[in-house]
């Protein structure tokens, strides 16, 4: 059911988009819904350039014969579309749970709007149930860890931290070549002083905080598609 509900949120999200428009087409299995319906109008003659969020993205979309592009070529984006993994209050996200999120957060930055499209169970009151993926660099990762731990506690961490492996249990690299972190912090208090804290930690690239970035979300359930901005009440 919930599979229904991605692709219901990526069906709305197509009314976003019109021809000529440069996109941002995001990564994870509900984003993926909707680069196959991109890749669907463009076989009908809708003409976008795409830049994708990594590298899973960039072979779907040449498989389905969608046009490519980079941010050099292509600095300023008009839309990007893209899943998360829990949205909060004010249109706050976590995302990174594909392993993406680094490219994910260029590729929104540089959008004049981001639009997220989600299932009804990542809406939240409070982000922190899931775990905050945290991109870092393999050197000197013991002591990048201890920092994290360190800001963990100072912000009430339910959980603990933990390395991201693959299936076959090696540690995950992501399409940058780092790796990530996952920190299960249950409650997040406050997301923005968060943010500053992991960033000052020399060893992290990036983290999964999406603030201020997203500007509405198209969120599917049982009953419906409800269309959320950031004034919207959560639950």
């Amino acid at each position: 059911m919930s599979e229904d509900f991605k692709k219901a949120a990526a069906i709305a999200a197509m009314s976003e988009v019109r021809s000529g428009m440069r996109l941002g087409l995001g990564t994870g299995s509900t984003a993926r819904h909707f680069v196959d319906m991109i890749g669907a109008e463009v076989a009908r003659g809708l003409e976008v350039l795409c830049i994708p969020t990594s590298e899973a993205t960039a072979a779907q979309a040449r498989e389905l014969g969608i046009a490519l592009a980079t941010l050099e070529d292509c600095p300023e984006l008009d839309l990007t579309v893209d899943g998360a993994d829990e949205i909060g209050p004010g249109l706050a996200l976590i995302k990174g749970g594909g392993g993406a999120l680094l490219r994910e957060k260029i590729v929104a930055a540089a959008s004049a709007r981001m639009v997220v499209i989600a299932d009804a169970s990542k809406r939240v009151p409070v982000l922190g149930s899931y775990p905050l993926p945290i991109e870092v660099n393999h050197f000197g990762l013991g002591a990048t860890h201890r920092r994290i731990e360190q800001v963990m506690a100072s912000a009430g961490a339910e959980g603990g931290l933990r390395r991201r492996t693959t299936s076959a249990g090696l540690p995950l690299v992501t399409d940058g070549g780092h790796g990530i972190l996952d920190a299960s912090f249950g409650r997040i208090r406050d997301p923005e002083a968060l943010s500053n804290a992991l960033l000052d930690i020399p060893g992290v690239v990036q983290h999964g905080l999406f603030i201020g970035l997203c500007r509405k979300a198209y969120v599917a359930g049982p009953a419906g598609v409800e269309i959320v901005d950031a004034a919207t009440p959560l639950i």
